[in-house]
């Protein structure tokens, strides 16, 4: 029996997020926060991010940690972006004439991550996750059955039978990202927008809203509370308390009245108010990270005696600024609270982020803490506190630590070293000395905290049960939940309590008081990714006719969840159930059209996988995948997402970008990392973004310093065989971004598209930003014409060609088309506010749009029109 490669590495973006949507969807992340702050370098913020690798060690380094804000680079590089750009761009997509046509989304289904047809040694199958989906950032339920959850990019889902079944309840809102969810006495469904976990691919909101009847209505943007106040924030968490809702975010703790809804949020506190929007010192390059709120809580005794958990995940910043802290507001005013609070430290080296929980009869207080201090060591976690006086004010005494809960049965070395990105906790309401607690584990205690159990351990894999026979799916381990929790709520159905996990794979759910084995490992998870929630995180699409003659295999590469396969679209032999033929972190993807099971995938840092039948495997023969890496994956020299692609005229020719243009003429049939050769070196520093050839005319994009500070870009051209390679002059005129995407005539080689991500100069304050973000050459890029036209001014992340001369492009906020022979451009159908990461043609006429929070969609390309 061949042995599995297991155990590979899941990279968590670790840089925070996140762009100014002027009060719309914000898709841009950053270190700290809205993108109208500048970008902090790696030897700034960045150089002081670690975090957990999977295998428990530690080992996140901290170029993953830059190489994960890269997305943000794409987007607000080369200055800083004023507020109200997504604003004003998502009212100018709805003012764009639409296409005919409807899109169908093609992911709505389970997506079984242990699927035993993938188990070469690439894939997580067996880890016991089972159906996942993309990641869930909040969730909340009663005791009427009713759960709800909100996703990190694909809005607010309903369920009325204690999870499962779901149905969208946010659609119609400009921002599809969760922060926080609350439910108030009068079960009333609060909604704070812009998610808060300070990861690479965290998006802004446009506020909070509020639903009066969740179980039976939908969100509308009238039902926002307040006016512009929380627009192009992120928002930790929504607390009640008395009368009154507050709101800890990025930008600040803000409240508002719970039954006079007028009116505007009121700020009241933010450390550094110099630093937000519209203040002094707004566009300072440290103004993202030094207002951020995390928690906040109330005295039982007194609903206005309120303290608050503020600062930045890694303490200090470049310029000196160091006010993390707990702060109370005492008198009418503010102050640091230095001591009195027991056990919980105050020192700001040790307070990073902290999520609070109450018990329901007021008798206990608990706080689950992050340590700037430990994350700058290579660990992270602070602790898990409990003030039994049931006063936030204390005293607190700890009653874990991370090797307390590496001993509870954790398949982990380094215990909360994400805890900045997954930290959660709750109380049980009929025990305050229950609590479950979320790190990248789901972690519980019955006893107030004395001994403590893991019940949603990391994965199966080095477990003694652990086995990789098909037959019994992870041997005889039971189902675990996905790694890296963010939300943790209780409800009720019947009588019957229930404990609902949010993280990186969608939900599970368990009886509060379930059975475990003798490693206290729960045997009574489910999940609830049923198929009929869809908020997958692709990156990628990609499509080809399936070898058994019915329909098209589709695929794409996912944030921390691998890569997706659905054999058969289209046909009546469709899978009724995805399944993950990759694991870890999926990029890029690149499929033959003739045929959908050769496929490579790209893990990071152009890590690319092969496999020529779908990487279908039992896990006990030979693999049939083979890593076959370009030379640049070694040395990081590599944008974290990198671009490749096939040749459009000789399919065998692939192309491949990091510091070098790398070239295999092998196709799906490389074997070996020695099959590259290097066709030319874009230069020290230098990074492609895109990658295009026809004909053995390749094109490559590239910047470097990539970031806000001396941004610069090019374009080099030379052939496949490294012969004829130059640096083109690119006029001045063109604008100074991102360059996202290359596109060539097949007919023409000469004739080629390029598109630009970020803003244009109205809203990027950086030099040289210009305007524009579609142009066209017909000289192989000597001169450049702008065809933006009626195009918004959002950021473009892709482009196609049809065979009649059309252009697809997917934005920041959806997917437009121009037809053939026109000039000006139209809206594709109707999507939720999501970013259309890759818009590509399939084989079988359709169209398919890679969101990045509600799956893959597809439309039929004839019912575009031509007008």
């Amino acid at each position: 029996m061949t042995t599995p490669h297991r155990g590979r590495r899941r990279i968590i973006l670790l840089s925070t997020a996140i762009a100014a949507a002027g009060g719309l969807v914000a898709t841009t992340p950053a270190i700290g926060m809205p993108i109208h702050h500048r970008h902090m370098t790696s030897g700034g913020i960045h150089a002081q991010v670690n975090g957990g690798g999977d295998d428990g060690s530690g080992e996140e380094s901290d170029e993953i940690a830059e190489g994960a804000d890269q997305r943000n680079e794409e987007r607000q590089s080369p200055g800083v972006v004023n507020p109200g750009a997504y604003g004003a761009a998502w009212a100018s997509m709805q003012n764009l004439p639409r296409t005919g046509g409807d899109w169908r989304q093609v992911t709505k289904l389970p997506y079984n991550s242990d699927d035993p047809r993938y188990r070469d040694y690439n894939s997580n199958s067996t880890a016991g996750m089972g159906n996942v989906t993309g990641r869930a950032s909040a969730v909340v339920a009663d005791n009427h059955g009713n759960v709800y959850a909100g996703a990190a990019g694909g809005g607010v889902w309903r369920s009325t039978s204690g999870g499962g079944n779901w149905t969208s309840i946010s659609d119609q809102l400009p921002a599809q990202a969760t922060g926080a969810l609350a439910l108030d006495g009068r079960g009333r469904l609060w909604l704070g927008t812009g998610e808060a976990t300070t990861n690479a691919d965290a998006y802004l909101g446009s506020g909070v809203y509020l639903l009066d009847d969740p179980a039976h209505s939908r969100f509308s943007p009238h039902d926002r509370v307040g006016g512009d106040e929380l627009q192009s924030t992120s928002i930790h968490e929504l607390r009640i308390s008395g009368d009154k809702i507050w709101a800890a975010t990025t930008e600040g703790l803000w409240s508002h009245s719970t039954t006079n809804l007028r009116g505007p949020w009121k700020l009241e506190f933010a450390p550094n108010p110099d630093y937000l929007p519209g203040h002094s010192l707004a566009s300072d390059p440290n103004a993202a990270y030094e207002n951020i709120v995390s928690d906040v809580a109330f005295d039982p005794a007194d609903p206005n005696h309120v303290i608050a958990a503020v600062g930045w995940r890694s303490g200090a910043l470049p310029n000196g600024s160091n006010y993390n802290g707990y702060y109370a507001n005492t008198g009418g005013t503010w102050q640091l609270v230095t001591s009195g609070l027991g056990d919980l430290p105050t020192d700001a080296g040790d307070v990073g982020a902290v999520t609070f929980a109450a018990s329901a009869d007021h008798q206990r207080y608990y706080a689950i803490t992050e340590s700037p201090n430990s994350l700058n060591a290579g660990g992270g976690f602070g602790g898990v506190y409990v003030s039994k006086s049931g006063s936030p004010f204390g005293p607190w005494t700890q009653i874990a630590d991370a090797a307390k809960l590496a001993a509870s049965g954790s398949a982990l070395d380094n215990v909360g070293g994400q805890s900045w990105y997954d930290e959660s906790l709750i109380v049980d309401p009929n025990n305050h000395d229950h609590v479950y607690a979320g790190l990248e584990e789901v972690f519980q205690t019955t006893d107030g905290g004395a001994t403590w159990t893991t019940p949603g351990i990391y994965w199966n894999f080095p477990l003694a049960c652990w086995s990789l026979d098909p037959n019994a799916q992870s041997g005889t381990c039971s189902q675990t939940t996905h790694p890296d929790q963010h939300g943790l709520a209780i409800g009720s159905l019947n009588g019957q309590s229930y404990v609902v996990a949010a993280n990186d794979g969608g939900l599970y759910k368990r009886p509060v008081d379930g059975q475990a084995d003798s490693l206290g490992h729960a045997t009574d998870w489910v999940s609830l990714n049923d198929g009929t929630i869809d908020t997958l995180q692709y990156y990628s699409v990609g499509v080809g006719s399936d070898p058994a003659g019915k329909g098209v295999v589709v695929t794409g590469g996912l944030q921390d969840n691998g890569q997706s396969v659905l054999r058969g679209y289209g046909s009546r032999a469709v899978d009724t159930v995805m399944g993950s033929n990759f694991g870890g972190d999926g990029g890029m993807t690149l499929v033959d059209p003739k045929n959908g099971c050769n496929e490579a995938q790209e893990y990071v840092y152009l890590e690319i996988n092969v496999t020529q039948n779908c990487a279908a495997n039992n896990g006990l023969g030979a693999p049939t995948t083979y890593d076959v890496p370009p030379p640049d994956n070694a040395s990081s020299a590599a944008r974290f997402i990198a671009p490749f692609s096939a040749d459009q005229l000789n399919p065998s020719t692939w192309v491949a970008g990091g510091q070098h243009v790398w070239v295999e003429n092998q196709g799906f049939g490389i074997r070996s990392s020695s099959q590259w050769t290097s066709a030319f070196d874009l230069g020290a520093g230098h990074v492609a973004t895109a990658v295009a050839a026809s004909g053995g005319k390749v094109y490559a994009a590239w910047c470097g310093p990539c970031n806000s500070q001396g941004f610069t870009h090019g374009v080099a051209v030379g052939n496949a065989d490294g012969t004829g390679w130059s640096q083109l002059t690119l006029p001045a005129d063109l604008p100074n971004r991102y360059i996202s995407d290359l596109t060539v005539d097949p007919s023409d080689s000469s004739h080629v598209y390029m598109t630009f991500s970020g803003f244009s100069r109205d809203w990027n304050e950086g030099p040289g930003a210009g305007i524009g973000h579609v142009f066209e050459s017909h000289d192989s890029g000597a001169t450049w014409t702008d065809i933006s036209a009626n195009l918004p001014d959002v950021p473009v992340d892709s482009l196609a060609l049809t065979p009649q001369g059309g252009l697809l492009v997917g934005t920041d906020l959806g997917a437009v088309y121009r037809a053939p022979g026109r000039t000006k451009w139209r809206a594709i159908g109707e999507l939720p506010a999501v970013s259309v990461d890759q818009i590509v043609l399939g084989p079988d006429g359709r169209v398919y749009a890679a969101t990045h929070g509600r799956g893959i969609y597809a439309i039929e390309l004839r019912d575009l029109g031509r007008d």
